[in-house]
């Protein structure tokens, strides 16, 4: 069987709703549920932050319609769901604003003051550290958008950048979980970052912290982050640290979706469509454009040689790469539209491969696209457009170039997050 540009274009589409329809909230969070709270009295409160906190809540709220429900969750403007009985708040992302900060307030006030037979249910899911951002003692919200804002531009990747967050704030590391305690706090969570640790997952907010101030201080020297003196201050200092490992016994973690789930979901589309999927992993980090470059080799390794496994084939991976503004400057793009173009600029046009990257949660970086495609033709019809995809690639304004020849994949929110879904066909 053939494949042709409309066929290919077909299969990656279907392949990357798949992904997400894999990891929907909806479906998965009622697989999950811990036990209802029995003991007289007893409430049941529930806290959340992320791009899928307001679909988790509402679909509690269905699953449990016997229970008295009551809290306040905090997702991405444009994200929101009705709820009845659960409070839903809207803050900015991926910088946090007041919105922001005023969530993570109530929402620390929401848990205080509970007792042993009471239970807090915490939905968490990717972008909660900007959602819920609240500062710790002496700093202010600018001092951590500014934080923010460097870290997003330094390379950093998720887990280190969220040791920084979780040590200039006052609810994250663990330290939303100790509030509540002694009641009982149970953490649903749809995972984003690679290799699925939880105290990464929007900085682990009900989670134990291995991290320390001196691993923050650390990476901030890394990355030549000039702090402000406030944040200095902060960083400086070694008391006050986030909950440690073992500290927190009224808390329990479980993930209801994950990369490697949505991974599967995609192989088992792809063989339907009569492709051998190869699932390369699910936690792949380091530059976006650097990334596309060694996919592409891999993909002319199929075509050229079989190997490492023979055409028509699926070439999947998951995680989170990064992309490292440098003098080039800071056009528009995200880090899959970044890898798309390093892969297309590497490929320089072969014959029989195409593929699809996005973000799981319907945006790419700051933008309205969940990611893009690339064709054989891609770079020939950047070029008719007026556009030098290695100039364009410099600048990071792959998102231009993608709109300018009508490749970018829009979805608009699609209220998960299993992080990004890159896949090469190789006919």
């Amino acid at each position: 069987m053939q494949w042709d540009d409309a066929r290919a274009r077909a299969a990656l589409r279907r392949i990357f709703d798949a992904t997400v329809a894999a990891a929907d909230p909806r479906v998965m969070l009622a697989r999950h549920l811990p036990a209802k709270p029995s003991a007289p009295g007893g409430r049941c409160v529930v806290v959340g932050a992320g791009k899928s906190a307001a679909v988790m809540a509402a679909a509690l709220e269905e699953a449990w319609p016997d229970v008295a429900l009551s809290g306040l969750v905090v997702t991405r403007y444009g994200h929101a769901v009705p709820t009845r009985r659960i409070e839903v708040m809207e803050s900015a992302h991926p910088v946090p604003d007041a919105n922001s900060e005023a969530a993570a307030r109530r929402m620390l006030q929401t848990v205080q003051g509970l007792g042993p037979d009471d239970l807090v249910i915490a939905l968490i899911s990717g972008g909660g550290s900007a959602l819920m951002a609240l500062p710790a003692a002496g700093l202010t919200l600018a001092d951590k958008q500014a934080v923010n804002r460097a870290l997003l531009a330094s390379g950093a990747t998720i887990s280190e950048m969220n040791a920084v967050r979780k040590h200039l704030s006052g609810i994250k590391g663990g330290r939303l979980a100790a509030a509540a305690a002694p009641a009982r706090v149970v953490t649903l969570a749809i995972s984003d970052v690679p290799g699925d640790d939880p105290a990464v997952i929007a900085s682990g907010p009900t989670v134990p912290d291995p991290t320390t101030f001196a691993t923050a201080r650390a990476l901030v020297a890394r990355y030549g982050i000039d702090p402000s003196p406030a944040v200095a201050a902060r960083l400086a200092q070694d008391g006050d640290e986030t909950p440690k490992p073992g500290s927190l016994p009224n808390a329990s973690f479980q993930l209801i979706a994950t990369p490697a789930l949505a991974l599967a979901a995609a192989a088992e589309a792809a063989r339907g469509m009569g492709l051998a999927p190869l699932v390369l992993g699910d936690a792949l980090e380091g530059e976006s454009r650097e990334m596309g470059t060694v996919m592409a080799g891999i993909a002319r390794s199929i075509r050229t040689h079989g190997l490492p496994l023979p055409a028509p084939a699926l070439l999947l991976s998951g995680g989170e790469t990064t992309v490292s503004i440098g003098h080039g400057g800071a056009g528009r793009g995200g880090r899959n539209t970044e890898f798309l173009l390093g892969l297309a600029v590497a490929l320089q046009g072969e014959a029989g491969i195409w593929a699809v990257a996005g973000d799981t949660d319907g945006i790419d970086g700051t933008e309205d696209a969940a990611g893009a495609l690339v064709t054989p033709d891609t770079l020939a019809r950047a070029r008719a457009a007026a556009l030098d995809p290695r100039t364009v690639l410099a600048a990071h304004d792959s998102y231009g170039l993608f709109d300018a020849i009508g490749d970018l994949i829009r979805t608009g929110p699609t209220l998960t997050n299993v992080n990004d879904i890159r896949a090469i066909l190789v006919a």
